[in-house]
């Protein structure tokens, strides 16, 4: 008698069928969340009106003035901030931004994306090309303008509500070395050739997380690029599909753009006992600094340019030189004054004479990127040379 093939149970083959058509329903669904089929008003009754109608009044979108909710202190801010979850699933990475403008174009978008990186991230990697791929999400977003330095300098000219805080507080001021520069630069280059900063998928949004807008809440919490969180709009306008206006050049002059944004002192908007309290709130965050593995106690400057930090005990000079090289990030001038006795710490600028006579470690980076460091023999013996810090003579 011939030998008959075995056969699969028909439950096997049921749930093999199952299986096939369970992946391709959701390969469907991901084709149409990619095409912006979810949540697109476009395709409920009233059509195009209605989307542009939501358009209109989307949370945190340029013309409504960005505010942080006044009663928050940064260490509330920063709770809160942890209590919004990430959003949920795969996060989608935008499309290779394709550059189309002229030669003039492309030197204004590049100079105003580093300059944008530069004082939003300072020298960090991963934090300049958050922010640069911010930026062209926004260029191809229609809520926002359709050029790169336009997007940049939206709202410069209000001393509220400008959309990159820089451009309009006053930091417009500081100046950066050419290291720094050349390599914003490049970084710009590169997303404006292409490159997709992935880890932040289509966020149009970013703040720092000792800070809570009013929009918070209202978008998708994406991603955490060291202390910058990052938002998409949910719905149509957060998908792909309403991420890809076409890029068509038109660049502003950058330089033009600078000159005519009005160069305040950060001082002098407020009171020095102002500033003080203010720097005390920001210090409770400390942990949150980027030269946390050193600093216990971190209190910055307004103005960005200068650090206040009180050592974790038993830091070693080196420890504490590479903390300070982490917090001034290589650009422009740059102070940290760090006190192994935390008790000492100021709470606020300016520095007493007091707390100056007794500064563990004295770091300073000039506009041309030399460093200046000294520091307390008593507390730091035995330094070498060689060590991380670079003194005029070692310790005994």
């Amino acid at each position: 008698m011939p030998a008959t093939a075995a056969r699969a149970p028909l439950s096997n083959v049921r749930l093999i069928i199952g299986f096939a058509v369970t992946i391709a329903l959701l390969g469907v669904l991901a084709l149409a969340w990619q095409q912006g089929l979810f949540g697109d008003p476009a395709r409920l009754p009233g059509g195009e009106a209605a989307r542009q109608r939501e358009l209109a009044v989307l949370p945190g979108k340029p013309g409504a003035e960005p505010q942080a909710q006044p009663s928050l202190d940064p260490l509330s801010a920063l709770n809160q901030n942890a209590a919004v979850p990430f959003v949920k699933g795969p996060i989608t990475p935008a499309r290779a931004f394709k550059f189309t403008g002229s030669a003039s174009d492309r030197l204004q978008a590049t100079e105003c994306l580093a300059l944008t990186a530069m004082a939003e991230a300072g020298g960090s990697d991963p934090g300049q090309r958050a922010v640069i791929q911010v930026v062209l999400n926004r260029v191809r977003h229609p809520a926002y303008p359709g050029t790169v330095c336009g997007v940049v300098f939206q709202g410069s000219e209000r001393t509220t509500g400008c959309q990159f805080s820089y451009t309009c507080d006053g930091s417009l001021a500081r100046r950066y070395p050419d290291t720094a520069w050349q390599a914003a630069r490049k970084r710009a280059r590169e997303a404006l050739d292409g490159y997709v900063y992935k880890p932040v998928g289509l966020a149009t949004h970013y703040h720092t997380n000792w800070v809570y807008p009013y929009w918070s809440s209202s978008l998708d919490k994406v991603a955490q690029v060291e202390t910058h969180l990052f938002f998409r709009w949910r719905g149509f306008w957060g998908t792909p599909a309403a991420v890809q206006s076409r890029y068509a050049g038109g660049e502003p002059n950058f330089a033009a753009l600078v000159a005519q944004v009005p160069v305040t002192d950060l001082l002098a908007t407020g009171s020095p006992e102002d500033a003080a309290t203010e720097a005390a709130d920001i210090a409770k965050i400390g942990s949150l600094a980027a030269g946390k593995s050193a600093g216990e106690l971190i209190i910055p400057h307004p103005d960005g340019g200068a650090f206040l930090v009180g050592l974790k005990p038993g830091t070693g000079a080196s420890s504490a030189v590479a903390m300070a090289r982490r917090l001034c990030g290589g650009n422009g001038y740059c102070r940290v004054m760090a006190w192994a006795d935390r008790n000492a710490v100021p709470r606020g600028y300016p520095v007493p004479p007091q707390a100056r006579n007794r500064i563990s470690l004295s770091y300073v980076l000039d506009d041309q990127n030399r460093e200046t460091i000294e520091y307390d023999c008593q507390v730091f013996k035995g330094a070498r040379p060689g060590s991380a810090v670079a003194a005029p003579k070692p310790c005994p």
